[in-house]
């Protein structure tokens, strides 16, 4: 792929608030994951190519976005390259923050899954390119659940995977029966919350986007999660989301966990078994849809080396050069981005999750529909919505550590989104 390495004259540059640079440094922010963190060792060879030297700050994901969305909307400049989502990238795009990216032939855009594809688009242009993308799914112990007599099925009763749950709870052996995410923040708790208030038939906003967090039906998915994660969580589960959830699976102390289903190439036991997300009879089901995806600051100075190197990252070459790389394998590759990656053999050969992975994927339905008039699953593809998610989050851990009753935790929420959107201007 000729375009990929070239080499990028150096030229100084200075931005408000910072120091000059040279076009052959780029500064890249990232969520501290398993592939992005992946992502820095497989890149030396990138760095040995082009002589481009890569400077990474690895930020956990709620402090990712708070900065990301701050030096972005402020034209600050820190950042060459940053990673975002399904919920920014249109919005970001529409609104100048950030380059549309155009490639090389060479790069196959119409490769990318076209779902993430549409997702990280604002009226056919491509704002972000996906590292790798998502749904979520049910990944339990199957040796636990044989165990206990217990059957998790694709699309299940949320009744019959508490019943899993509570069969696998052992506490006083270190395993307990649900880990779910439950650190605030509207793409933490609040996401997998969304999903499970998805599935009990909850909305956001009804038709007139006036929020309708104080509904029956949010009352009963939160009293259910809430439930679920008192009885058979681990304790602190308020502070818990995917990568302490993911620590807790590889010490073999997790029953069955609803997340992420890049999840499943991080997971250690070889007794994992995968099942489409429930629900609670919503014909769409508790999964959601995500990318992380790589994105230039509008107006960047050196817009020209970040494209070349987030057509690398997010390239065919990229997916071999991970399943060719000593230190990780085909096991380890970014997934959910390309549809070509499902085709090589030696990543189908150790690749167990793969099925249940593109099943969750083509089964999320982020459209509007007359259930919820707005675009998004986890997240509403709004402006405010990181502002009224996030202190969504907030009550809804309020409510997980019993620091405030489900009704209380849901009255706040209601009242901020409520005033949030009041002062938008809907």
């Amino acid at each position: 792929m000729k375009s990929l390495f070239n080499t990028v004259a150096a030229v100084a540059v200075a931005t408000t608030g910072a120091t000059a640079v040279s076009a052959q440094d780029l500064t890249i922010a990232i969520v501290n994951n398993g592939h992005m963190i992946n992502m820095q060792k497989v890149a030396e060879a990138y760095t040995a190519e082009t002589g481009v030297n890569l400077n990474w700050v690895a930020l956990e994901e709620g402090v990712l976005r708070e900065q990301v969305t701050s030096d972005t909307a402020t034209g600050g400049g820190q950042y060459d390259i940053i990673n975002i989502g399904m919920q920014e990238a249109p919005i970001w795009g529409a609104a100048g923050w950030i380059e549309p990216l155009k490639f090389s032939a060479d790069y196959d855009v119409d490769d990318i899954l076209p779902a993430m594809r549409a997702g990280l688009s604002h009226n056919g242009t491509l704002y972000a390119a996906p590292f790798y993308g998502e749904s979520s799914m049910v990944m339990y112990r199957k040796d636990l659940a044989d165990a206990a007599g217990v059957k998790i099925r694709d699309n299940d009763s949320w009744a019959n995977v508490k019943g899993a749950a509570m069969a696998m709870h052992d506490p006083d052996n270190g395993v307990y029966g649900a880990c779910l995410r439950g650190k605030p923040g509207w793409g933490d708790n609040g996401a997998f919350i969304t999903t499970v208030a998805n599935s009990f038939g909850a909305r956001w906003f009804d038709e007139n986007m006036k929020p309708q967090l104080d509904s029956a039906a949010w009352n009963e998915a939160v009293s259910f999660y809430v439930d679920l994660l008192a009885n058979y969580g681990p304790p602190g589960s308020e502070g818990n989301s995917f990568n302490e959830i993911l620590a807790l699976y590889n010490q073999d102390k997790c029953g069955l966990w609803i997340d992420a289903t890049i999840a499943a190439s991080f997971l250690e036991n070889p007794n994992v078994a995968y099942a489409q997300s429930p629900n609670a009879g919503n014909p769409v089901g508790a999964n959601w849809l995500w990318a992380w995806a790589m994105a230039i600051p509008a107006g960047s100075p050196n817009a020209e080396a970040a494209r070349d190197f987030i057509e690398w990252a997010t390239s065919k070459d990229y997916v071999q050069a991970v399943g060719n790389h000593p230190d990780f394998g085909w096991g380890s590759v970014p997934t959910g981005q390309r549809a070509s990656t499902y085709d090589i053999p030696e990543f189908k050969a150790v690749a167990g999750f793969a099925a249940a992975e593109m099943a969750a994927i083509d089964s999320a339905a982020p459209e509007a529909t007359d259930l919820k008039p707005y675009v998004g699953v986890q997240f509403v593809a709004i402006p405010e919505f990181p502002e009224i998610g996030s202190a969504f989050g907030q009550e809804m851990a309020a409510a997980l550590s019993g620091a405030k009753s489900v009704e209380d935790a849901l009255a706040a929420a209601q009242a901020a989104a409520v005033a949030i959107m009041d002062e938008a201007g809907y």
